[in-house]
């Protein structure tokens, strides 16, 4: 595997790919690699000829107070494990190089209406970083597609409407949230929770499995939803928002709905973990 933090190098290696007639699947990231991101490298290399990888922390997707500076740099660990995995090129650039006149002069992305509620609500211009950095390394990469995890359902939503929106050639392809067994998502994030933590955490998903039944039995969306408010501060976390909406569009749900799903944002300790499950009513 062949890694760089020159634009210049990758565009001409997918160029020379491209010449021989190969696909280029592409796979973004913000490194400290779990089985998840595994994941999308092995579906990757299942639908395309060549995979590329990009390990970049994200500084205009985090807000004042989130974690940007504690979030683990695991470089040398995930070069090994997407090496293994199979994939062949991975690009590591720098805030210097994908914004070399500074975030507050760069020109962005912001995907209306899905980018302000939901988790978009609690980060502001969260989904604005994320936007412009993911436009930005297609225009570097040029895939004929790119694979993203289901576990960020929303941001998933924001891609599919920029990509969309702006008549981008690339195919979105979501893969399904890998779990601990314990039923906890798996996510870089939960390197921050003590083993107490974990066992705690992986509630989150119990009771998401308990309101998708309730509402396929066809009990009421705002009591199932307050009955589950109520279990995760007894699990011990702080729910940010518990939202039962739309699958294809996250609108609020109408009475002939069938395709929904259940996003929820909830803090174990100062963690914020995020998970979702989606489901049909009958």
């Amino acid at each position: 595997m062949y890694t760089t933090q020159d634009i210049a190098a990758i565009r001409t290696q997918v160029r020379q790919w491209r010449l021989a007639g190969k696909t280029v699947a592409f796979v973004p990231t913000m490194g400290n690699l779990h089985q998840g991101h595994i994941t999308l490298v092995t579906e990757a290399l299942k639908r395309a000829d060549h995979v590329v990888v990009s390990i970049f922390v994200n500084p205009m997707q985090f807000g004042q107070n989130e974690d940007l500076d504690a979030y683990p740099r695991t470089l040398a660990a995930d070069q090994a494990a997407l090496e293994a995995a199979g994939a062949e090129l991975l690009f590591t650039p720098t805030p210097a190089i994908i914004y070399p006149k500074g975030m507050d002069k760069q020109t962005f992305v912001e995907v209306p209406g899905l980018s302000e509620e939901l988790c978009g609500a609690s980060r502001p211009g969260h989904f604005r970083g994320v936007a412009t950095i993911v436009c930005k390394l297609f225009n570097i990469v040029q895939p004929d597609l790119a694979l993203f995890g289901k576990k960020d359902f929303q941001q998933l939503m924001v891609i599919k409407a920029m990509v969309e929106d702006l008549s981008l050639p690339i195919e979105i392809v979501g893969v399904d949230t890998i779990r601990e067994s314990s039923g906890l998502a798996m996510s870089s994030r939960n390197g921050y929770l003590s083993e107490a933590q974990k066992q705690q955490a992986a509630q989150l998903k119990r009771t998401l499995d308990e309101m998708a039944e309730a509402i396929a039995q066809g009990q009421a969306i705002p009591n199932v939803v307050q009955h589950a408010q109520e279990q995760l501060h007894h699990a011990g976390f702080k729910p940010d928002y518990l939202s039962v909406r739309n699958a294809a569009d996250l609108s609020e749900v109408q009475a002939d709905d069938k395709q929904l799903v259940i996003l929820a944002a909830a803090f174990m300790g100062s963690t914020r973990l995020i998970d979702n499950l989606s489901f049909e009513r009958a």
